[in-house]
C-alpha cells in the first residue's frame, strides 16, 4: 500500500508543479504579448499625431537600443547596415579600401593605410585629408559616416578627392575596393637569440592557426628557448579560437573553459582535442587592461594550468559569452547567453550587470564577494576582477606634454612632414630620431598653436576658485601669482625635460609611415619594459619555475627599458 501511496503523492505533486509552471509560463507569455502590444500602439499614436514626420527605422532602433542598454553592453542589435562591421569582428575581413581614418579638426584624415591594401597600392598616405567622396563633400561627416561610405562590395570603386601637404591642388583617386583581411598576427620574430615573440591582435577565424604557423617558423629557424605571446590590447573574439590557441601549449584532454547559461544547451565544456605543439617551452603571456574575453580565457587557462607566467596589468574582466541570432529583414541580435569559467572554476567577470547603484550604473563585483580558487599546482587565484598577472608592472603614464602632443595630433602632423622630406629611412629596428631631428620638431611646434594645461595648473585654478569663494583671494594672490609663474617656467622646459618619451612617440609614428603596423611593433620592442622583464624571466629559470610552482611569490626583476 505504501508504494502506491508514494506514487500517488508523487503524481499529485507532479501535476501541481506542472500546473504551476504552465501558469508561470502563461503569465510570462501574457506579459510579453501585453508589452509588445503597448509598444506597437504607442508607435502608432506617435506616428499619427507627432508634430513632425518620424523616421520609422531610426525611432524603432532608438527604442531597441534603449531596451538593450538596460542589460549589458555586449547585448546589441545589429541593423543590416552594420552587418559588414560585425563580420569584420569575427573574420577579420571586410570589403573596402583598407585604411584607418580619424577626425582632425574639420577633416577626416587617413591615419594609416594597411600594407598591401588598395589604399596603399593606389597611393593614399597617412596625413591625407579627404575632401570629397564620389564628388560629395565630407564636411560635417563623422568617422563612422565616412567609414560606411568607404566600405563596400569588393570589385566596386570609390572616388576620393584628397588634400595633401606640399601639393598645390587636390589629388583625385579612383580606388577599387577589395576584400580586406586584417592579419591577426601582424608580427612575430626573435627578441634575442633565444626568446621568440608573437603579437596577436584579435581572435578572428583561424587566428590559432596563424599563431601555430608563426611558432613553427620560429622553432624551425632558431634555437627557441622561450616564447612571449603578446595579448595586450586584444579585445577578444571567437571562443573556439581561444581553446585552439591554448591547445598549442597544453596536453590533449585538458579543460580550457566551461560556459553556463539559462538554457541547457549553453552549458558546455571545451577541452583540448589535439596533441600540443609544445608543452614545455617557457611561456610568457603579456596582458593589460584592454585584454578581454578570449584573451582572458587564454591567459587565465594557461595560468590555472600552471603553463605560463602572466606579465603586465590586470585584464579587463569580461566573463560573458555572446551568441548571434538572425532577425527579420537581414538584421541580427547579439545576446549574452552564458558566463564562462576557466579551469580553476573561476569566472573573471568584473561588473555585475544585474545590479545597479542609485545612479543606474552597473556595479563592480565587491571585494567581499571575491572568491579564492586554486590552480592545478595549488597556487591561489581569484575571480571577479579579470586576470591578475603573476608579475605586475607599473602602468604607463605619459607626461602632460607628451599626452597632449599625441592626442592633438602634433606628433602625427610632424611625422607627415618628416615622411614628405625623407623618401626613405633605416629599417624599423635600426631607425633612431637624431637630436637634430628633435630640434626640428621643437621648431615645428613653435610655429603651431599648441596650448595645454598641466596637472599643476589645473590644481592652481581649483585653488584660486576656492580662495575666491572663501574670500581669502586678496591675501594669497601675490603668493599664487609667484607659484603660477614658476609653474609656467617649468612648463616651458617640458619639451626638453620629456625629450626621451616624446622621441619614442615620434619614432613610432614616423616608422609607421614607411613600415606600417609591423614597423610600429618592431620599433617599440627595444623600449618595452614588459618585454624586458619577460626576457629576464625566461633567462632566470629558477624564478620562472618558482612562480609556476608557487615557491616564488613576488619576484624581484631588473627593470630595463623605459615604458611599460
Amino acid at each position: 500500500m505504501k508504494p502506491l501511496q508514494n506514487k500517488l503523492i508523487f503524481t499529485i505533486l507532479l501535476v501541481v508543479f506542472s500546473s504551476f509552471l504552465l501558469k508561470a509560463q502563461n503569465s510570462q507569455n501574457f506579459e510579453i504579448s501585453k508589452n509588445l502590444d503597448i509598444f506597437a500602439t504607442l508607435y502608432r499614436e506617435l506616428n499619427s499625431n507627432y508634430v513632425d514626420e518620424l523616421n520609422p527605422s531610426e525611432i524603432v532602433k532608438t527604442g531597441i537600443d534603449a531596451m538593450l542598454e538596460s542589460l549589458d553592453p555586449y547585448t546589441n542589435y545589429i541593423p543590416e547596415a552594420e552587418i559588414e562591421d560585425y563580420r569584420f569582428m569575427t573574420t577579420g575581413e571586410y570589403g573596402g579600401i583598407g585604411s584607418l581614418i580619424h577626425k582632425q579638426g574639420d577633416y577626416i584624415v587617413i591615419s594609416e593605410p594597411y600594407e598591401k591594401s588598395p589604399a596603399q597600392k593606389f597611393g593614399l598616405k597617412a596625413g591625407d585629408r579627404i575632401l570629397k567622396i564620389n564628388d560629395k563633400p565630407t564636411a560635417g561627416k563623422s568617422v563612422d559616416d565616412i567609414s560606411t561610405i568607404l566600405k563596400g562590395q569588393p570589385g566596386t570603386s570609390v572616388k576620393l578627392s584628397i588634400e595633401r601637404d606640399g601639393e598645390p591642388k587636390p589629388l583625385e583617386f579612383d580606388i577599387n575596393r577589395e576584400k580586406i583581411t586584417v592579419e591577426s598576427v601582424p608580427y612575430y620574430g626573435m627578441l634575442n637569440d633565444k626568446v621568440g615573440y608573437i603579437k596577436l591582435t584579435s581572435f578572428t577565424q583561424n587566428c590559432a592557426s596563424d599563431v601555430k604557423k608563426a611558432l613553427l617558423d620560429l622553432k624551425q629557424k632558431n634555437k627557441l628557448g622561450g616564447l612571449v605571446l603578446d595579448l595586450r590590447d586584444n579585445g577578444g573574439g571567437l571562443l573556439n579560437e581561444a581553446v585552439s590557441l591554448v591547445n598549442l601549449f597544453v596536453n590533449k584532454g585538458e579543460t580550457v573553459v566551461s560556459t553556463k547559461g539559462k538554457q541547457l544547451d549553453k552549458n558546455k565544456t571545451y577541452k583540448t582535442t589535439d596533441e600540443p605543439l609544445d608543452d614545455s617551452i617557457p611561456l610568457i603571456v603579456l596582458v593589460n587592461g584592454s585584454s578581454a574575453s578570449a584573451s582572458e580565457i587564454v591567459a587565465g587557462a594557461l595560468q590555472d594550468l600552471d603553463r605560463a607566467v602572466i606579465v603586465g596589468h590586470r585584464t579587463f574582466g569580461k566573463g560573458l559569452v555572446q551568441n548571434v541570432y538572425p532577425l527579420s529583414y537581414n538584421t541580427q541580435v547579439k545576446i549574452t547567453v552564458a558566463k564562462y569559467y576557466i579551469p580553476s572554476g573561476r569566472c573573471i567577470q568584473a561588473i555585475d550587470y544585474s545590479h545597479h547603484d542609485a545612479s543606474g550604473k552597473a556595479e563592480h563585483v565587491p571585494d567581499s564577494l571575491i572568491n579564492a580558487f586554486k590552480t592545478h599546482g595549488g597556487r591561489t587565484v581569484y575571480d571577479g576582477k579579470g586576470i591578475l598577472p603573476d608579475v605586475e608592472t607599473d602602468s604607463l603614464r605619459y607626461s602632460s606634454i607628451a599626452f597632449n602632443l599625441a592626442t592633438k595630433y602634433f606628433i602625427f602632423d610632424y611625422a607627415t612632414k618628416y615622411s614628405r622630406e625623407h623618401p626613405a629611412i633605416a629599417t624599423a629596428d635600426k631607425f633612431a630620431l637624431s637630436d637634430n631631428d628633435y630640434d626640428d620638431f621643437v621648431s615645428f611646434i613653435k610655429t603651431k598653436d599648441f596650448e595645454f594645461t598641466t596637472a599643476a595648473e589645473s590644481e592652481l585654478n581649483k585653488l584660486k576658485k576656492a580662495c575666491e569663494a572663501e574670500g581669502c583671494w586678496d591675501d594669497v594672490k601675490a603668493n599664487f601669482e609667484s607659484i603660477k609663474a614658476n609653474v609656467q617656467d617649468h612648463k616651458a622646459k617640458d619639451l626638453q625635460e620629456n625629450k626621451d618619451e616624446i622621441k619614442e612617440l615620434l619614432t613610432s609614428e614616423i616608422v609607421s609611415r614607411y613600415y606600417y603596423q609591423k614597423g610600429r611593433i618592431v620599433t617599440s620592442l627595444s623600449t618595452d619594459r614588459e618585454i624586458s622583464k619577460s626576457i629576464y624571466l625566461i633567462n632566470d629559470a629558477s624564478t620562472f619555475t618558482g612562480i609556476l610552482d608557487g615557491s616564488v611569490k613576488k619576484p624581484t626583476i631588473q627593470d630595463k627599458g623605459k615604458k611599460s
